[in-house]
């Protein structure tokens, strides 16, 4: 039996939940914004609708650039993030979805992946049919609107739901996976980054059938045995990692702007006490416990950096949240170059201080 594999992705989502809400902002450019807490423009875009996109906005600029590009649009929205709103729209959405799959994973509040072999026999006419009813459903119910792609592997589904975007459908039955890929460009593999289109791009080679060229050792010496592998058997659409059952993963975080850029320790470690505390407050109030504590660091070309560990035991003990965090935080900053704008702190793995969580809420 072929192997039906789904990858569902909500199309330009915080800029889509807005657009739900307000539906007057559908003709109209929309940036939502992770404003900073210094005040004025300082901060930077999250997400950006298609209208606002054409303007050259996207994800990771910084609010004062995206208002310079939409300078000749003066309907242009901005707004800021409201990530409980967010949440409660991609819970419907996956609680929907989740109904059609044979194996659900999720992957983040905006995107999943389904194993349908079953529920199709295998048949790529009847999987077409499957993923047309899941997007009506999730449109007519929640109002969003979702990519999806359909291939026998999660790689493919993946490249595939981006193919058609927004609102899209790209079925890639198996004997057409690699006339599907080959004239697609290099990056649009999931997991390659400009370093390495540049590099292939230096030996004139540009789209995913060029890397065909190349045999798996060639690769081997160039990104070593790991990666070698994996550009090869993605140039061929191949990929046997299976759709694993996987909730969403609950976790409660608090992330804060620093006051000035830095990556002096001492600094840093007072913020990082007072987001522990601000944490903790939370899972004491809500009467869980942790056993995964990670830092996240936003650095001043707004790249991130997280670190993590998971505890012997759960607890909810402040003094183990500190002492974790503190260590987490000495680790990120040994190779440090660049100063750090926004830290946070997260807590996750969660249980109930009597007894197993039962706790269903999609964060």
């Amino acid at each position: 039996m072929n192997r039906v594999v789904f990858h569902i992705d909500f199309d330009y989502f915080y800029a889509q939940c807005e657009e739900i809400r307000s539906p007057e902002l559908k003709t109209k450019p929309v940036a939502v914004c992770v404003y900073s807490d210094r005040g004025g423009d300082s901060g930077a875009i999250a997400t950006a609708n298609y209208t606002a996109r054409e303007y050259g906005v996207k994800s990771a600029m910084p609010i004062r650039f995206a208002k310079k590009r939409l300078e000749e649009r003066p309907d242009a929205v901005f707004l800021p993030t409201d990530f409980d709103y967010y949440s409660d729209i991609s819970e419907r959405a996956m609680k929907i979805i989740s109904e059609f799959a044979d194996v659900f994973e999720y992957v983040g509040k905006d995107e999943a992946y389904l194993d349908v072999t079953k529920k199709t026999d295998g048949d790529y006419t009847v999987a077409s049919h499957l993923a047309q009813q899941i997007k009506n459903k999730v449109r007519d119910e929640v109002k969003l609107s979702c990519s999806v792609g359909v291939s026998p592997n999660k790689l493919v589904s993946k490249i595939a739901s981006d193919f058609k975007k927004p609102d899209g459908l790209t079925v890639v039955p198996p004997d057409r996976v690699e006339l599907f890929l080959e004239p697609l460009k290099i990056r649009d593999i999931p997991g390659i980054g400009k370093k390495t289109e540049e590099k292939f791009a230096e030996m004139k080679l540009e789209k995913i059938g060029d890397l065909k060229k190349l045999d798996v050792f060639s690769l081997n010496q160039l990104f070593g045995r790991k990666g070698g592998a994996f550009i090869y058997n993605a140039a061929r659409g191949i990929d046997e990692e299976s759709v694993q059952p996987r909730a969403p993963n609950i976790q409660y975080s608090k992330i804060v702007t620093l006051k000035k850029d830095s990556r002096d320790i001492e600094f840093l470690t007072e913020s990082l006490l007072e987001l522990c505390k601000e944490v903790h407050g939370i899972i004491l109030n809500k009467k869980l416990m942790f056993k995964s504590v990670g830092i996240q660091l936003v650095q001043s070309d707004l790249s991130n950096k997280t670190k993590s560990k998971m505890l012997r035991n759960p607890t909810s003990n402040l003094e183990e949240l500190e002492r974790t965090a503190k260590t987490l935080l000495q680790e990120a900053l040994s190779d440090q170059i660049i100063d750090v704008r926004r830290l946070g702190v997260k807590v996750s793995e969660l249980s109930e201080v009597k007894g197993q969580s039962s706790i269903d809420s999609y964060f």
